[in-house]
């Protein structure tokens, strides 16, 4: 039989264990190594070394296994509780981070999203920014993870609030600057973002985006080539040939998506990081210069890429983007021209890479006569990446 409960709030003993727990009663006690506590049924272990004891041993053992905080928020015990039969294991919840610094700054949970950085170099992007508040679980290098994620965010767009020893004799609980600052982040600590503004949840408009003339693709095209790349929160885009970035900013509000703009025009990649920053885009990699020369430095695969542009040079790497997608990715080349429309036929058809390819072409009627304003025929041509990558 497995108990799962936490420590609650405060330093890394079990002073503050749920007072239906006594320790003595249990056959073994699993902690981290970080906890003060010794005794003759204490064994403090790494989570892979505790998971695999517990798992070895809970039909056999009375086994205490204690996490920081509550098992009920971000906790390796709940990870084993739906490894273990429900009839071999108890929790016991306790005061977690979250309702501790809540309840000491009176904010609802309604109002906060949550996330965990905290041995992990990614995170939720649907659930970062998108309510008033985001609280986040840190270890000692998230505050520049964080930093990273925001940089085309104004000092203004957040307020930054820090839960520092929390529970501690010298705890500290308010706003702080994550630029100078002298907390120990070695010693435990979560973060709460406010945010000091809201995003439009109307559609944005071509007017939305400065560009160099015709470097845009218009609104109803982009809308319909996002829905050819079929995105989903945290995928990595590539976008090449960014142009204003329209696309790659479209896609992060519509689907909070991880984005990576190519660019090699100075005018344009000026005008895409003037837009990153109106529209408040987090998560996101602006490379200036010729696209090629960049793709062997990334080290992850793209799960959906789109060529919007890049000429020659990037349609006779269509073979290496479609090898570089993840199992399942999505490519989508936008051709204008029939030279290069022809041009990607023949590179697909020499790499044996299906794909299908749709013609878009709009006309609106505006003014007081209806005037018609056709736009721009362009060529979508889709490609998806089928089965299980086997590297």
């Amino acid at each position: 039989m497995v108990t799962i409960t936490g420590n609650g709030i405060g330093e890394y003993n079990f002073k503050n264990l749920p007072k239906e727990i006594k320790v003595s009663e249990f056959d073994v006690v699993v902690c981290d190594k970080n906890f003060k506590e010794d005794g003759k049924n204490i064994l403090k272990l790494p989570y892979k070394e505790a998971k695999e004891f517990i798992l070895s041993n809970y039909k056999s053992k009375n086994i205490l296994y204690i996490v920081t905080g509550s098992p009920l928020f971000f906790s390796a015990g709940m990870i084993l509780a739906k490894i273990i039969p429900k009839r071999y294991f108890k929790i016991i919840p306790n005061t977690s981070s979250k309702d501790y610094l809540l309840a000491k700054l009176a904010i609802s949970e309604v109002e906060v999203d949550f996330i965990s950085l905290h041995g992990r170099d990614s995170f939720d992007l649907s659930k970062f920014l998108r309510k008033k508040y985001t609280l986040i679980l840190c270890d000692e290098r998230s505050i520049d993870r964080i930093k990273e994620a925001t940089k085309y965010l104004k000092d203004e767009d957040l307020c930054w609030i820090i839960g520092y020893k929390m529970g501690y004799s010298d705890e500290f609980i308010g706003e702080f600057n994550p630029n100078h600052h002298n907390f120990n982040l070695k010693e435990p600590f979560v973060l709460l973002l406010k945010r000091e503004f809201e995003y439009s949840k109307l559609p944005l408009k071509d007017s939305d985006f400065q560009t160099q003339r015709g470097m845009i693709t218009k609104e109803y095209k982009r809308n319909l080539l996002l829905e050819f790349l079929e995105l989903q929160p945290n995928l990595i885009l590539w976008d090449i040939g960014a142009g204003s970035g329209s696309c790659s900013i479209e896609a992060f509000r519509k689907y909070q998506v991880r984005t990576l703009l190519f660019e090699k025009n100075p005018t344009r990649v000026e005008f895409i990081k003037q837009n990153l920053q109106n529209h408040r885009v987090c998560e996101t990699e602006l490379f200036e210069g010729e696209a090629t020369t960049f793709f062997e430095k990334i080290s992850k695969n793209p799960d959906r890429v789109f060529v919007g542009g890049g000429g020659d040079e990037v349609l006779s790497r269509l073979g290496y983007l479609f090898d570089r997608l993840n199992p399942s990715g999505v490519m989508v080349i936008v051709a204008v021209t029939l030279k290069n429309l022809t041009k990607a036929i023949e590179v697909l058809e020499k790499e044996k890479i299906e794909a299908e390819i749709i013609s878009i072409n709009f006309t609106s009627w505006s003014g007081n006569l209806k005037m018609a304003s056709p736009q721009r025929e362009l060529f979508a041509i889709k490609v998806v990446k089928r089965g299980l990558n086997l590297v």
